[in-house]
């Protein structure tokens, strides 16, 4: 019986201890059994440390970072040297996994030219609700163009070939706060094929504190600066659906606009829009009250 390979699992924590054990607890209890934890804890002040060092596992290895760091992509890229396997997945201490989430993805592997594979996932609302991510088919192959125009991959259910991530010219862009995972995924899609679990495998906590939903200006601004360094990149510059990414921020912008500014600065943006189903989106809201807008206003 041939070995499995062994999977790196990267958590990034700060100040985690809330969620940390119910991570850790959807890792050890998996299927799938050869497996590492990357456990790096950016100076942490709350008790994630105890947590994690309760456990008695030779796999879970356990790194301090020498100083705090405000970018979760460099303090990954510093976990990323720490890596010992031939997969490398990626899980927030504020998600979980499902038991059979390893056993599912890893023999999709078994194509040389895949180079990431993630699945569908569940939403974990603050009500202890769930919603599913999509109810549409998930693409797999060479589909940079479809996540252009969907970009349906999440962090919780990603797991990348070692060999395609150094395949890259770098690892996480450390200039980037919240949208590190979606660059990563697009570089790799540019390259490599991508494959997928119909069904969902992980969990995703909404629960408020979240750092893309309390810094939408700062995701913004950071896929604006995307799309113009894409632009003069000839792989994707040469592709149509790149405007889509356009349309997104523009989109963003202008829900964020009604919802902070008055009515002419927000009329102002939504008349500049494109016309699409999603202009017909922020007319409305221009019309609604700002609690009406905040359940409409997802791209």
């Amino acid at each position: 019986m041939l070995k499995q390979p062994l999977v790196s699992i990267i958590i990034n924590c700060f100040n985690g201890e809330e969620y940390l054990r119910e991570a850790l607890e959807s890792v050890i209890t998996q299927t799938y059994k050869n497996w590492e934890i990357i456990f790096w804890d950016n100076q942490s002040t709350d008790t994630s440390a105890q947590i994690f060092k309760s456990y008695q596992d030779s796999r879970l290895k356990y790194y301090l970072a020498p100083s705090h760091t405000q970018i979760l992509y460099e303090a990954r890229n510093y976990a990323l040297k720490k890596v010992t396997g031939d997969f490398i997945a990626l899980l927030d201490v504020d998600d979980y996994w499902l038991p059979d989430k390893l056993e599912k993805q890893i023999p999709l592997f078994n194509d040389p030219k895949v180079g990431l594979v993630y699945g569908n996932l569940w939403y974990l609302l603050k009500n202890k609700k769930k919603k599913i991510l999509t109810k549409k088919t998930l693409p797999t192959g060479m589909i940079l163009e479809e996540l252009l125009c969907d970009y349906v991959v999440r962090s919780a259910t990603m797991i990348i070939r070692k060999k395609s991530l150094e395949s890259l010219k770098y690892y996480f862009n450390d200039r980037f706060h919240i949208i590190g995972d979606f660059d990563l995924s697009l570089r790799l899609a540019a390259k490599c094929k991508l494959n997928c679990v119909q069904s969902p495998i992980a969990f995703m906590r909404i629960h408020g504190k979240n750092e893309s939903l309390l810094n939408k200006n700062m995701e913004i601004h950071e896929m604006k600066n995307w799309y113009n360094e894409m632009k003069k990149n000839s792989t994707f510059s040469s592709l149509n659906s790149l405007n889509q990414i356009k349309k997104k921020f523009l989109y963003l912008e202008a829900m964020e606009t009604i919802l902070r500014e008055g009515f002419r600065k927000s009329f102002f943006k939504v008349v500049q829009y494109p016309l699409c189903f999603n202009k017909l989106k922020l007319i409305i809201a221009l019309l609604l009250p700002k609690f009406a807008v905040k359940k409409i206003k997802n791209y």
